[in-house]
């Protein structure tokens, strides 16, 4: 008897499995943000879970709100974040309609910089040079976290600065001119940027501790994503890049490749990790 109950129970398994199984999206939307962390690490994720059998769709958000308003509201699948600094007033405001599925990546590092060749090492100075930079903190695009985070930094250490709203192309181009010219310039950056890279700056002390410490990227997706699709969930944990990795992509897309000829040129270097995924995602 307890033989036939186990074998009955074992049947119900596995009809439930593939119930669920056949339950499961064949379909994934990715939710994105257009900056040289999330782009890479999205695509890179929609080539995995294609290798896997799925399609794939990527929509691209202008900033942290409305992606996260998309996700909530079931929009999107997926979307990759850090969710534990950079954007997470938007994370507390929408937790309870999310989850966190795994880390994909760890060590963004961002804040105010300056060219090596000016004197200057804290924020705490930044007022005494106020008048060689026209009182002027160069920024990028608004909804970003490190506009944020510099926006508070201003208020905390008493700046006389104006933070200008600008995108990363136009504030990398004016950082570039400014080096070339040995001029000064007060400006944000961080890591994985090429920019980090190719450019010697210096990031400020931040002794009153408002920039965050080296930050974790998270896939989160709306409640009950895993449990609904549990082989997706498996596939999305088996994928860590290493933080110097994106810069590395970044910095291909610099010299001239586009960020798709760059992942192509990532992907096809690691086909072994990407192996290993397949793997850990079965």
């Amino acid at each position: 008897m307890h033989k036939l109950l186990r074998v009955l129970a074992i049947a119900l398994l596995c009809v439930f499995a593939s119930v669920i199984q056949a339950a499961e999206k064949t379909t994934l939307k990715i939710g994105t943000l257009p900056w040289e962390d999330t782009v890479p690490l999205s695509d890179i994720a929609k080539r995995f879970l294609e290798k896997q059998g799925y399609q794939v769709e990527v929509t691209t958000f202008p900033d942290w709100g409305i992606a996260f308003a998309a996700l909530g509201r079931g929009d999107v699948d997926l979307m990759v974040s850090h969710i534990n600094y950079v954007a997470a007033d938007y994370w507390q405001k929408y937790h309870q309609r999310l989850e966190k599925i795994s880390v994909v990546s760890h060590g963004l590092r961002q804040g105010i910089v300056v060219p090596d060749y000016m004197p200057i090492k804290s924020i705490e100075e930044l007022n005494g040079i106020k008048d060689q930079v026209d009182g002027k903190i160069i920024g990028i695009e608004p909804g970003s976290g490190v506009m944020r985070d510099t926006t508070e930094a201003i208020k905390q250490y008493g700046l006389q600065y104006a933070l200008v709203d600008g995108s990363t192309a136009a504030m990398t181009a004016q950082l570039q001119s400014a080096i070339e010219r040995k001029a000064p310039i007060v400006t944000l950056l961080w890591q994985p940027s090429w920019m980090d890279m190719k450019f010697k700056v210096r990031y400020l002390e931040d002794p009153k501790g408002v920039f965050p410490p080296p930050q974790t990227y998270y896939w989160i997706a709306k409640k009950g994503f895993s449990v609904a699709n549990p082989r997706a969930r498996e596939a999305m944990a088996s994928l860590y890049v290493p933080i110097d990795e994106i810069t590395a992509i970044n910095m291909s897309v610099n010299q001239g490749m586009t960020m798709q000829q760059a992942v192509d040129k990532w992907w096809g270097q690691n086909t072994k990790l990407i192996d290993k995924w397949a793997v850990m995602a079965k």
